[in-house]
């Protein structure tokens, strides 16, 4: 059998005119990466800058201002909370209210002038009896990024506070890492990968749930039921959230057994947090699927939400280290606010409500997408 080119020119032909009519895909083969290109290059850094911090400060003086002024000029972290206790402190690192919280005691100006990193001039036998750093920082070391940009504050010089030369050899900050101490990167990646897959899949199977009915020809006969829009919504993401709790399974399972990944959470907020996720995910896949004409556009709008939650999220890059407006986009995607969820209940042992935002963002994220997905669909053939 002989090649044709002039067969192969006409497939060719009447494929291009498809494209061109198929105004969805054809926006997708442009926007996907005209989009995602300046959306990553622009939001993407993983020089981390002006990190949430909050500040005990039990010396209360103008010394103790002057150094957290001094901690702030590096740019590395920005204060933002100021606590009465160190109680009070860690709590609100468990919640994610801040990343991490400045310890100033109550003797700092006399450990500040005798430390050895400004105290050259002092007899030997001072230096060594009073070598202890100036402040200790309470860090969360979940986040293997985040705890590196605040370790690096560790010896940071204070030669602009007292005018006196360095000596780089004496730590500056006690850094005490809380929840992951040895900075293992697996335990800050397996939490957030349940997210990932979870977006990933549960997004997959509701965004083509709408359409396939349709080009099976099952839609006459859903038209008949006395279903209304709603209910049809409901049975079809139901089914799915048995599935996403396999999965977390799965996942949280093989994390704890194979790379020794703590947990150290209640059952039941892993429960509630999980499955305001998988709803929230699934819901949005019915939006995607009352939106896309066939199976194809569905998975063209599923990967265009697939990599911001991946990469926006804080799953891979920290959330503090983007832009603003990349924030912005961030905070409305799902992934975000359940990894918060999921690192909060699984590593640091975080009651859902007290991470109530999050929570409720989820909640109001489903309900809309229920009746944003129950409205646009009809009961018709057109």
């Amino acid at each position: 059998m002989k090649i044709s080119l002039l067969r192969i020119q006409a497939i060719v032909i009447k494929e291009l005119l498809q494209l061109r009519r198929d105004r969805m895909t054809f926006g997708m083969v442009i926007m996907i990466p005209l989009v995602q290109l300046l959306l990553f290059a622009f939001a993407i850094n993983t020089n981390v800058r002006d990190i949430p911090v909050g500040v005990v400060d039990h010396s209360q003086t103008s010394l103790s201002r002057v150094l957290q002024q001094t901690v702030a000029a590096t740019g590395i972290v920005k204060f933002t909370h100021s606590y009465y206790s160190v109680k009070e402190a860690q709590a609100a690192i468990d919640s994610s209210e801040v990343r991490a919280v400045l310890i100033i005691p109550q003797d700092v100006s006399q450990r500040l002038v005798r430390h050895p990193s400004v105290g050259f001039g002092l007899p030997p036998s001072s230096k060594q009896e009073t070598s202890r750093p100036i402040a200790q920082w309470l860090v969360d070391g979940s986040d293997t990024v985040i705890a590196g940009s605040i370790k690096s504050l560790r010896n940071m010089p204070l030669t602009e506070l007292l005018d006196k030369p360095a000596n780089r050899n004496t730590a500056t900050f006690e850094v005490t890492l809380l929840y992951n101490p040895e900075q293992r990167s697996v335990v800050n990646i397996v939490p957030g990968l349940v997210a990932v897959i979870l977006t990933m899949t549960m997004i997959m199977f509701t965004s083509a749930a709408i359409v396939r009915e349709q080009e099976r020809g099952n839609m006459e006969m859903l038209i008949t039921t006395p279903l209304s829009s709603l209910e049809l919504m409901i049975g079809k993401i139901f089914p799915y959230i048995f599935i996403g709790a396999i999965q977390v399974c799965i996942i949280l399972g093989l994390g704890y057994w194979l790379f020794d990944v703590p947990f150290n959470g209640g059952f039941a907020q892993l429960v509630l947090a999980t499955l305001l996720f998988i709803c929230a995910s699934l819901v949005l896949g019915l939006v995607i699927s009352t939106i896309a004409k066939n199976q194809l556009q569905s998975m063209q709008m599923t990967i265009f939400i697939l990599l911001p939650s991946i990469l926006l999220s804080g799953f891979m890059f920290p959330y503090e280290g983007m832009p603003l407006p990349a924030q912005y986009i961030a905070e409305a995607l799902p992934a975000t606010h359940f990894i918060r969820l999921i690192r909060g209940v699984v590593l640091r042992d975080v009651a859902v409500i007290e991470m109530s935002f999050d929570m409720l963002w989820l909640i109001a994220f489903t309900c809309f997408g229920l009746l944003v997905s129950a409205l646009r669909f009809k009961k018709t053939l057109d």
